[in-house]
C-alpha cells in the first residue's frame, strides 16, 4: 500500500520565503525608516527655529506709524528687558518738500554689533514737512 499526499499538502520549499525576498523586504525596510529618520530630524530642525526669538525692526515701525509729526534726524535705543542683547537705531529723512518721510531702521546685537533686521519705509507726514527755511509748514499755511 502506497501513501499518498494529500492535495491540499504543500512540499517543504514551497512554505518558506526565498532569500530575494526577505533582501528585498529588508531593503524596503531600512529605506522607510531612513525616510522617517529624515523627516522627523528636518521637523525637530524646524520647531527648534521656530522657538527662536528673533528681534524684528517691524515693531519699531509700527510704533513709529502711530505718530503724527517726524523729526529728522537719527534715534537709537535699546528694547530694555524684552530684548536685554539687542539694539536699535533709525534714521528719518524727508525725502521732498511734501510731507514724505524715508525711515530706515537697523536691529542689531549689542555685543557683537553684528546687523539682525533692517527696514526701509516711507511715511507721509504733511504736519512735519519742513520748509527750505527751517520752518515747518501747518496746515492753513500758518507757520
Amino acid at each position: 500500500m502506497q501513501l499518498r499526499a494529500h492535495p491540499h499538502h504543500r512540499g517543504h520549499a514551497d512554505a518558506a520565503f526565498t532569500l530575494i525576498e526577505v533582501a528585498l523586504a529588508m531593503g524596503l525596510l531600512f529605506a522607510m525608516t531612513f525616510v522617517l529618520l529624515q523627516v522627523t530630524s528636518t521637523n525637530l530642525k524646524i520647531a527648534k527655529l521656530l522657538q527662536r526669538t528673533t528681534v524684528d525692526a517691524s515693531s519699531l515701525a509700527a510704533e513709529l506709524s502711530l505718530t503724527n509729526q517726524l523729526t529728522e534726524g537719527t534715534e537709537a535705543g535699546d528694547f530694555g528687558e524684552l530684548y536685554p542683547d539687542h539694539e536699535w537705531r533709525r534714521e528719518i529723512a524727508l525725502v521732498g518738500t511734501n510731507g514724505l518721510f524715508s525711515v530706515r531702521f537697523e536691529v542689531f546685537n549689542a555685543r557683537d554689533r553684528k546687523p539682525e533686521s533692517e527696514l526701509v519705509i516711507l511715511l507721509y507726514r504733511p504736519d512735519s514737512a519742513q520748509r527750505a527755511g527751517g520752518g515747518s509748514l501747518r496746515p492753513g499755511g500758518n507757520r
